[in-house]
């Protein structure tokens, strides 16, 4: 019973210690994609308000998912579970600071040159409504921690994509294969890190892995279509003028 109880023990700390360094390559992916904007002149601190929030906000986020694998991981779990509704706030503040930005993008002309500003206005509303709900699902199912830890991972992967899309030669590549690149990207090396982490560990893909690449997968085939929708473009005609 003893060896048991401390392999149960010793497989927890790997765990743990697996979704901190998750965290963590999130975290730098981020600071690099950022961070060689800045090192190229692409990017200043001389920008609108507005950009300066969503930076806030957004980075917030990342450190504040690092924060609480880091709570975890020290076995600070009941401080992890009260910061976690600050956590849900956080998210949906994310909500209103996106459309904020993205149409404000569109109303400056602040659009990168490859996107046309519907399918820059679908991918952006997308990609944060998608993260919302990946978190939205983790939350709900937190007492199933195997869940919670997997759809919240799978969330935060997918708002990397802006820090991808500064990363990769996006004006090479243009906005539809552009986005199919940064999704690759992230499959490749976050989901592709944790499906391999549950079968060294457990033995099998856990079934939420299906749902953060599905889900994923998903949000990027529709982008297109959506951009397309009269609505959108309609609403993209009105914000650029």
């Amino acid at each position: 019973m003893a060896t048991i109880a401390e392999n149960t023990r010793t497989d927890l700390e790997r765990e743990r210690a697996f979704f901190l360094a998750m965290a963590a390559g999130i975290a730098a992916t981020v600071v690099a994609g950022f961070g060689l904007q800045f090192a190229m002149g692409r990017s200043s601190l001389a920008s609108p308000w507005w950009v300066h929030l969503h930076g806030v906000t957004f980075a917030g986020w990342v450190g504040f998912y690092l924060l609480q694998n880091a709570l975890v991981y020290r076995g600070a779990v009941a401080r992890h579970r009260t910061l976690g509704w600050l956590g849900f706030a956080w998210a949906t503040t994310m909500i209103p600071v996106a459309v904020l930005v993205t149409c404000s993008s569109l109303a400056s002309h602040r659009v990168p040159p490859f996107f046309q500003p519907n399918f820059f206005l679908a991918m952006d509303l997308i990609t944060v409504f998608t993260f919302y709900a990946f978190t939205v699902a983790a939350i709900r199912l937190r007492q199933r921690t195997d869940w919670h830890r997997r759809l919240m991972l799978s969330g935060t992967i997918f708002l990397t994509a802006p820090a991808w899309g500064r990363l990769l030669p996006m004006p090479l590549l243009g906005q539809e294969l552009g986005v199919w690149a940064i999704l690759a990207a992230q499959l490749l090396l976050f989901f592709g890190f944790a499906i391999r982490h549950d079968l060294a560990t457990r033995g099998r893909i856990h079934p939420a892995w299906f749902w953060g690449v599905g889900g994923s997968v998903a949000a990027v085939a529709l982008m297109k279509p959506i951009s397309a929708l009269p609505f959108v473009v309609a609403w993209a005609d009105k914000l650029t003028g």
